[in-house]
């Protein structure tokens, strides 16, 4: 699984653009994190959301919001903003161009260190069972942070194109030419957000079984028409 390529890391010029745009791009580039005693681990990005700020209700950034935690959105494009759900896990995401949006990374299709992964995520299950299932390792955001050792307190506020960084980066895969079809569909655990609720912001490649839920009416539609450019 490639491990030893030395890939093409992503810089500013390649993620310094609007946010559904990187949503879109960052579909089937890798994630890269070095832990501290130099394992690396690896992960096709498989799906994405993106919150715009401004007026996207289910932003943190709603309506110019602005605070010491989500201030992460309005840092350059390329900057981790790291936060806590439901008061014990992590969710990650990458600010894009515009001030106060960014882009979430729901799943992630492990290829490099899995051991390690499925070591992380045992160690969180409640019962300490190991999941063997590889697909299932990192389908989720908070999923994907325990594989990956990502906490607030270790990539938060990160420049992913700073090359000086080794904590954590973004590459090109090394095969994957974008040959794939990409579902748009609404967001997951958006409730109360009037129209934003339903809007397709979220994306994900279509047959890749890490992705954290299918939308099987987005699919069959996209099937249907899948001669529209959009989707590609």
């Amino acid at each position: 699984m490639f491990p030893n390529i030395n890939c093409k890391r992503l810089l500013k010029e390649d993620i310094e653009i609007p946010c559904k745009e990187l949503a879109l791009y960052l579909l089937g580039k890798i994630l890269v994190r070095k832990l501290g005693d130099g394992s690396i681990l690896k992960g096709i990005i498989v799906e994405t959301e993106c919150y715009l700020g401004g007026e996207d209700k289910a932003s943190h950034s709603f309506n110019g919001r602005r605070t010491s935690a989500n201030e992460p959105m309005y840092m350059p494009a390329g900057t981790t903003y790291v936060y806590m759900t439901y008061g014990m896990y992590y969710c990650l995401n990458i600010s894009s161009k515009e001030p106060g949006a960014a882009v979430l990374l729901r799943a992630i299709e492990p290829l490099c260190g899995i051991d390690i992964m499925k070591s992380s995520r045992a160690q969180k299950n409640k019962r300490g069972k190991q999941i063997e299932t590889i697909s299932k390792l990192c389908d989720g955001p908070s999923k994907l942070c325990i594989a990956m050792n990502i906490t607030k307190e270790n990539c938060n506020k990160i420049d992913l194109t700073d090359l000086k960084n080794e904590d954590i980066w973004l590459e090109e895969h090394p095969e994957i030419v974008e040959d794939f079809t990409v579902v748009h569909t609404s967001r997951i655990g958006i409730n109360n957000a009037g129209e934003w609720t339903t809007r397709p912001l979220r994306f994900y490649i279509l047959g890749n079984k890490c992705v954290s839920k299918r939308d099987k009416l987005a699919e069959k539609e996209l099937l249907a028409n899948c001669d529209n450019k959009d989707y590609k």
